[in-house]
């Protein structure tokens, strides 16, 4: 792996997890020595974080990590009902059903995922994860998956931003179990529903959430 990649994915977990919190500045000097790379890899992945917009320019030499506004999560959770919907659709439509069917018997036990401890919850995150990938290569269009890739970084940043809601995660393995249903199932209709309704949920419980807070559901 390149240093820049490196370090563009070091610099990355720590924006979204919170770690390097919104207003915070960042220089390639003070980057560089802290996490032990020469600039050059650290200015690269500099420019990766400001083209996914979780940095922003401060001034000539520095770059400000940006922060998530209700305006900017509204925003957001509309692409990502435009874009998603659509791909839960398509997917449904195209699907590989062994695939969707072991997905679908991985989310009949996520309750038990959200109810355990820190690395469990870990486990429903990742497995989630799984369910945006395979809906992905089922659709099979790279400019939709690009797209979905895009939303989903700064959907992460919202989801570890936000009030852990057992209550909330529980209801979201729930959404996820029938969007894998209906996608197993090849429901179109009712894939782009339960889509559809799973993301105005998780966008309420977004909006409600009080600020510097620990993860919501996706």
């Amino acid at each position: 792996m390149r240093a820049s990649d490196t370090v563009y994915r070091a610099l990355r977990e720590e924006i979204l997890d919170g770690t390097i919190p919104p207003g915070t500045t960042l220089t390639e000097v003070e980057q560089s020595t802290r996490l032990g790379y020469s600039r050059t890899p650290v200015r690269e992945a500099l420019g990766r974080l400001t083209a996914d917009g979780l940095v922003a320019a401060a001034s000539a030499r520095a770059l400000v990590v940006t922060d998530v506004a209700d305006d900017d999560i509204t925003a957001l959770y509309e692409l990502r009902e435009a874009l998603e919907v659509t791909a839960a659709q398509l997917a449904a439509a195209r699907r590989d059903v062994r695939e969707f069917a072991d997905l679908h018997e991985q989310f009949t036990h996520a309750a038990e995922l959200v109810d355990g401890g820190e690395h469990e919850l870990q486990r429903y995150y990742d497995l989630v994860t799984e369910l945006d990938a395979a809906i992905d290569i089922a659709v099979g269009n790279s400019y939709l998956e690009q797209a979905l890739r895009s939303v989903r970084l700064h959907s992460a940043r919202v989801r570890r931003s936000a009030r852990r809601n057992p209550e909330r995660l529980r209801q979201a393995a729930s959404e996820h179990l029938l969007i894998c249903q209906a996608i197993r199932d090849g429901d179109a209709a009712l894939a782009g529903h339960a889509t559809h309704v799973h993301l105005r949920l998780s966008r309420a419980n977004a909006l409600a959430a009080p600020p510097n807070a620990v993860q919501t559901a996706s």
